[in-house]
């Protein structure tokens, strides 16, 4: 059992490239796992790190142990899963980060369904919606929005975001309603700055066989999507938003639909974890139960089918 619990440690330094923060995450003293790391190199008869006061690198012989140890830790948590896998019922702590729509859309008011099935599982959920370094920060798995650019994650598509052009009738009344392309280009825009980039993101658009894109002018531009939403209702331009979240106020009359047959993008929404780390009982149980709650949105349902490369790395991460 020691010599696990200093593989663990010694994975997670390599994970987090932090002493204090490896420690932190275990919820052990910094110097128990300092003496960890100690114990195993002297047992090992090898040097597993270098450290100095600013940095922390593995040596040629960690870099090599470190992917046997993964493979290790994974089997051994693969193993204490099986005992409880015949009940469904995986346990221990699960983090997920997601952005604030999704979790107030569709995951908050469906959770106690997920705790009455998994009832052995506690849930961190976090609001971020930047990319992270999901092994630092010590996140299991994220819900991404939009096209995955990381090659090192697996990315399970899980429903798809169905974005449309409203304006506030405060906005239409003073500026005028658009019917084509050439009118739209007249217009003021909220513009939403991506999280990637920082940049101001145009519009694609598509009626039939005609396709464009467009960035119109702005008055004020947001990464925020309660902030975007709150510009839209007070009449400051007209604001490319998710069908799901623009529902009620078109319903009741605080926002109207622009161009309705010119249709705008749909962004994938994804499930994405690291591709080598084993995928544990607790990762695929979210993520299967996400998958089934998107399916069943009427907003968020009707995903693209994965391609064949997601299909293979999730099947090979699975084991």
């Amino acid at each position: 059992m020691d010599r696990l619990v200093s593989m663990q440690a010694f994975t997670r330094v390599v994970d987090v490239g932090s002493f204090a923060r490896a420690a932190e995450s275990l919820d052990l003293p910094k110097a128990t796992l300092t003496r960890l790391i100690q114990n195993l190199e002297t047992h090992l008869g090898v040097k597993l790190l270098h450290r100095t006061t600013r940095r922390i690198s593995v040596t040629t012989d960690g870099a090599a142990y470190y992917e046997r140890c993964v493979r290790i830790l994974a089997d051994v948590e693969e193993a204490e899963q099986s005992l409880t896998r015949h009940n469904n019922s995986p346990r221990g702590t699960l983090c997920v980060d997601t952005v604030a729509g999704l979790a107030q859309m569709v995951l908050i008011p469906n959770l106690q369904g997920f705790f009455d099935a998994y009832p052995e599982l506690k849930l961190e959920l976090t609001l971020n919606g930047k990319p992270i370094d999901l092994l630092k920060e010590g996140v299991d798995v994220v819900l991404r929005v939009g096209n995955p650019l990381d090659e090192t994650m697996v990315a399970r598509r899980v429903g798809v975001l169905k974005l449309a052009m409203y304006a506030s009738p405060i906005y239409l009344r003073r500026s005028g309603t658009p019917t084509n392309l050439t009118e739209l280009a007249q217009h003021k825009a909220i513009n939403y700055l991506s999280n990637r980039t920082g940049r101001e993101m145009p519009w694609p658009l598509a009626r039939g066989d005609e396709q464009g894109e467009i960035l119109l002018p702005s008055v004020i531009s947001t990464n925020d999507a309660e902030v975007y939403l709150g510009c839209a209702l007070e009449g400051h331009g007209i604001a490319r938003i998710s069908r799901a979240m623009a529902e009620p106020y078109v319903a009741s009359g605080r926002l109207v639909e622009v161009m309705p047959d010119w249709q705008t993008e749909e962004l994938p929404i994804s499930a994405m974890y690291p591709q080598n780390r084993h995928l544990s009982a607790k990762v695929r149980v979210f993520v299967n139960w996400a998958a089934d709650l998107f399916s069943r949105h009427p907003h968020f349902g009707a995903a693209q089918q994965p391609s064949t490369r997601d299909t293979i790395r999730a099947l090979a991460a699975a084991g």
